[in-house]
């Protein structure tokens, strides 16, 4: 049976999506000039005059500027890789799935560092930012999941997010809600 993890906030300790930029803006300062639009996809997002996935590809227009994005993404996980919490490497078997909104290209190089199975995220373009699948979010997740594995249930599902992940929560046979470093049974 398989254990499923949401990534940002449950085993990772933050946003890796937020740490990755501001990696980036520090590596390359020039992607500031960007600000003007993600405040601009922030503000229709909120306004609900745009979907999510209209605002993370202004968040993610950046990509455009950097050229060796796979360099960023390798030196990231060096300096970053700490930020997996000890809970999780604890427990961590080879046979685990991340299921992630995060970008497909940021995270799937943890499949080789934690030495799991398989990294499960939103397709972004890595030279563009634009999405090229939906967002791997909700009931998204699921339906990605099911690309894969087909009906191979999950064992357990592990999220901080009740709101977000209700549907993985359900859909696996135990759900887990993690806060900081405290993991607590989730009760259907």
């Amino acid at each position: 049976m398989i254990n499923a993890y949401d990534f940002d906030k449950t085993i990772y300790d933050g946003d890796s999506s937020i740490d990755f930029y501001l990696y980036c803006l520090k590596k390359k300062p020039s992607i500031a000039i960007f600000i003007p639009i993600q405040i601009w996809g922030m503000v229709l997002y909120s306004l609900k005059i745009r979907k999510k996935e209209y605002m993370k590809e202004k968040f993610f227009s950046i990509l455009n500027r950097i050229g060796k994005i796979d360099e960023y993404v390798t030196d990231f996980w060096k300096i970053n890789d700490k930020k997996i919490k000890k809970w999780y490497l604890n427990q961590k078997q080879k046979t685990d799935v991340i299921i992630s909104a995060s970008p497909e290209f940021l995270l799937k190089p943890l499949e080789d560092i934690l030495e799991i199975d398989k990294v499960i995220a939103t397709k972004v373009n890595k030279k563009t930012g634009k999405f090229e699948s939906k967002n791997c979010h909700d009931y998204e997740k699921i339906v990605r999941y099911k690309q894969i594995y087909g009906d191979k249930k999950i064992k357990a599902f592990y999220t901080d997010s009740v709101k977000a992940d209700r549907a993985m929560l359900e859909y696996a046979e135990e759900g887990y809600i993690v806060k900081k470093n405290n993991v607590y049974k989730w009760l259907k």
